[in-house]
């Protein structure tokens, strides 16, 4: 397992990583135990230059080595004065990776010169590296177009790589259009020609949405190495996804990947990455998305509770992953009652069955509670004869005032009740869900310090039946965090301002509910 989040990933629109963020990428590959981590491309930016200089001072990898990537000598170019060729020498790591062009269309219309003289630049640059100590891989661009193109070229250049001592060709399909018959065909010969004189690989993009289709079948077809990112991080559409790949190869084809011990450290890893490049993972990602092995339809939660593996492929504590049930209006009393035992509650009887007709009504009002994680825990809590004691609400009121070039100034009072304290506060906020915050907060944070913790981190509102105009039912979603875990809320109406009232007001109850001082 290669991975290359830290330069192909990188290329992903959105992304821009420090040092740091590198440096603690790093670790994280290093944990799962990957064999192989690119760190980027020495004497491109000074960013990478950075990298590799504290690489050697500030990381201690267990399983993974560390890659340098660059590229092969110019065209009619000398190896020993050529500064890429130097700059991978001088980053400091036992591995090198290059990529040179191994198709004639690119040889020819990109780098303007004739075959052999693309043949001589891969030699030449392995050649060097080789003498100069380092293990060298070549990555063969546009292997795949190529191959197909003018095979008997693109074989040259592998063969003149292997005689100069690469240790990895990797076949690389850069445009990402390739498909996984193609490529299966394609490794079986280049593994078939050079037999155990070299480990082939390949690495994948997912221009055509096959790359994770495609390198288990260059897997089947031979190859030894696989290169992708975490998350399929990359440039365009993204690369070929080792968290995709990973368990794919482990657990369906028994091929083995990395530590056996370190699957489950999939997900958390998946995660952590996700946050360090601060980019949502998409929840439905397989094996390591929130969503992956989630559980809606009351048919499959009533198999589950029986046999968990009747609508899951793999146990999901295997790649660090769990079942989660997903309570909405097609949720049955079997995933009621796994949910409530999920949340520790004693849910049965009358209490079951009110939920149950209470679930299904608000759905159909427009309330989404597989969307709302905290709405649904306090509904359930409700059914089960809980009320909340934080505090008690009288009335509350929102004013806007135009001022001018100034704009809009947003202003909320709240009359509430904490005990047998009344309390009115009035605050001001950007707009009426941060003025009502504010005020809230400002009455009850005294009581309540642990308060301090809780924060709206995200507000989306949907209308749910446009037709109706400015009369419309508005659906009203908040996401909050204590630092520890995140949770949503929701809240439904025709006005903005009390849907908003009713997803704050279950933000800071499940909050409060949840968190410490």
């Amino acid at each position: 397992m290669y991975d290359t989040t830290l330069r192909d990933g990188a290329q992903l629109e959105g992304i821009s990583l420090t040092v740091d963020d590198k440096l603690r990428i790093a670790e994280q590959l290093d944990w799962l135990g990957v064999h192989f981590i690119e760190g980027g491309w020495p004497g491109s930016n000074e960013k990478d230059n950075e990298f590799f200089r504290r690489a050697q001072k500030e990381l201690t990898l267990d399983t993974a080595q560390m890659v340098a990537f660059g590229s092969t000598r110019r065209k009619a170019g000398k190896v020993d004065s050529d500064d890429t060729l130097r700059h991978l020498i001088e980053a400091g790591t036992e591995t090198v990776c290059i990529v040179g062009k191994s198709s004639e269309y690119h040889v020819v219309s990109a780098l303007e010169t004739d075959l052999d003289e693309g043949v001589a630049m891969v030699a030449d640059s392995v050649e060097f590296l080789k003498k100069a100590g380092l293990r060298v891989m070549l990555d063969a661009e546009h292997f795949f177009d190529g191959y197909r193109d003018n095979a008997e070229f693109t074989m040259r250049v592998l063969e003149g790589a292997v005689m100069k001592g690469a240790t990895h060709l990797v076949l690389c399909d850069t445009n990402g259009g390739s498909l996984p018959a193609d490529v299966e065909a394609a490794v079986s010969a280049v593994v078939a020609h050079f037999k155990n004189d070299v480990i082939v690989g390949v690495h994948l993009h997912d221009d055509a949405g096959c790359g994770v289709a495609n390198a288990l079948a260059g897997v089947r077809g031979g190859a030894r190495q696989v290169q992708g990112t975490i998350n399929g991080y990359g440039e365009r559409t993204g690369n070929c996804n080792l968290t995709t790949i990973i368990p794919n190869l482990t657990l369906k084809m028994g091929v083995e990947t990395i530590p056996r011990d370190r699957l489950e450290r999939l997900t958390p890893v998946s995660h952590h990455v996700a946050e360090l490049v601060n980019m949502p993972l998409h929840p439905q990602s397989p094996y390591v998305g929130q969503s992956a092995f989630a559980h809606k339809a009351g048919l499959h939660t009533s198999a589950i509770a029986k046999r968990p593996d009747a609508y899951e492929h793999v146990p999901p504590a295997s790649v660090g992953n769990g079942t989660r049930f997903v309570v909405s209006e097609l949720a049955g009393k079997s995933t009621l009652i796994l949910k409530a035992k999920e949340l520790g509650l004693d849910l049965d009887g009358p209490a079951l069955t009110e939920t149950i007709d209470t679930l299904k009504r608000l759905e159909h009002e427009g309330y989404h509670f597989e969307a709302a994680d905290g709405s649904l825990e306090l509904l359930m809590r409700r059914a089960a004869g809980w009320e909340q004691e934080f505090f008690r609400l009288e009335s509350f009121r929102v004013i806007a005032d135009e001022r001018g070039e100034g704009g809009f100034s947003t202003e909320a009072t709240v009359k509430l009740f904490v005990g047998n304290r009344r309390l009115v506060e009035t605050a001001e906020g950007d707009g009426p869900v941060s003025a009502l915050d504010q005020a809230l907060r400002q009455a009850i944070g005294d009581a309540y310090p642990a308060l301090r913790r809780i924060h709206l981190t995200d507000y989306k509102v949907r209308i749910l039946d446009s037709n109706k105009g400015t009369g419309a039912v508005t659906r009203v979603l908040l996401d909050s965090t204590n630092g520890e875990c995140s949770w949503s809320t929701i809240g439904v109406s025709e006005n903005i301002i009390e849907a908003s009232w009713q997803a704050l007001q279950d933000s800071l109850v499940y909050g409060l509910l949840h968190t410490t001082a």
